[in-house]
């Protein structure tokens, strides 16, 4: 199943939001964390959309994966409710991945170099056939030397080894951003405070951020500030 690539691109969203004088983050709605456990915390998933959609975020991004108890269910409701670019997260290994993303009308799709390896170039390309951007993650010289062989546009550089289980710091986006030439950037993880911020967006085009935004008592009024803080 092809479809024609939405206008709910994430590419365009950031850079809308650049213009717009906004900080563009991808503001993630994150059921559970295998260290920081129930992150939901008996809310509706729908009702944290709209909250993350009034503080005019960048993107909306949603885990699948079943370690992190994500809803594939869920994920489609999303993608039905929201104007903004959704962006799927999972694990994913499979082309059917690819074509169920598409029917679920994601935007976006994370694609791990570290797990596809040498097929992530063909995944990248069969993303693109089915109308929906790649985001490509790295984490090492060699994850980004698999992404740069491929047509990507969108390159998440995950500040956490999703393998060790080390939880990082913004200090990875830092050293492996000069390694990623024409194109966006994204910081994934490990940002929890305005100064985490400043330090991502100083090597990024844009932030992911998920368990930071979950576990704020006052959901509205953090992630806002996130998004209209001044980091110069």
């Amino acid at each position: 199943m092809t479809r024609i690539l939405s206008n709910k691109m994430l590419s365009l969203m950031i850079k809308d939001r650049k213009r717009g004088g906004l900080n563009p983050i991808i503001a993630e709605i994150k059921v559970y964390s295998p260290k920081q456990g129930d992150l939901l915390r008996g809310r509706d998933p729908m009702e944290i959309l709209k909250v993350y959609e009034s503080c005019k975020v960048a993107g909306i991004s949603y885990i699948t994966a079943k370690e992190f108890r994500g809803d594939f269910e869920v994920l489609k409701k999303i993608c039905k409710s929201t104007e903004l670019p959704v962006l799927r997260k999972d694990f994913i290994k499979r082309k059917d991945d690819i074509e169920s993303s598409c029917e679920a009308e994601v935007s976006a799709l994370l694609l791990i170099a570290r797990i596809l390896k040498d097929k992530t170039a063909e995944f990248v390309d069969l993303t693109h056939e089915h109308g929906m951007e790649s985001l490509v993650e790295v984490h090492s010289e060699e994850d980004v030397r698999i992404a740069l062989e491929t047509k990507t546009k969108l390159v998440g550089i995950n500040n956490r080894d999703i393998f060790s289980g080390y939880d990082g710091s913004v200090e990875v986006t830092t050293k492996i951003s000069p390694m990623i030439k024409n194109r966006l950037k994204i910081s994934e993880s490990c940002i929890k405070t305005l100064e985490d911020l400043k330090v991502a967006l100083k090597f990024a085009d844009a932030a992911l951020i998920g368990t930071a935004f979950m576990r704020a008592e006052k959901t509205f009024d953090f992630v806002k500030s996130f998004v209209e803080a001044r980091l110069c």
